[in-house]
């Protein structure tokens, strides 16, 4: 069986405010979450192409970031439209969203 490797795949991630090819993000080795693990994220399920207790996820996923003194430069509505967006553009209806914010280098 091949395995796909994660840096080469086919879809799209939200990255910064924009929605881009998977294969055209990427984060600096230097990152402070990859060594430090300084980041927060969500584990969400969507169903039938919406994302359960969405709302609830993003106000969690911000005190995260506020206890450990991360400043999510997006609003919590730009968060929850970018997850609801991306899950239609990547044309699925069940599947787990991970919103993540760290520190950068």
């Amino acid at each position: 069986m091949s395995i796909i490797p994660f840096d080469d795949r086919d879809g799209y991630i939200w990255m910064n405010g924009e929605v881009l090819p998977w294969r055209d993000t990427k984060t600096h080795v230097i990152s402070h979450g990859l060594h430090y693990a300084s980041l927060v994220f969500e584990g969400e399920r969507a169903y039938n192409g919406k994302i359960f207790k969405s709302e609830e996820h993003t106000k969690r996923f911000f005190k995260s970031a506020e206890i450990i003194g991360i400043e999510i430069p997006f609003s919590e509505d730009e968060i929850n439209h970018a997850k609801g967006e991306l899950i239609k553009k990547m044309n699925y209806k069940d599947c787990y969203v991970r919103p993540l914010a760290w520190r950068g280098g």
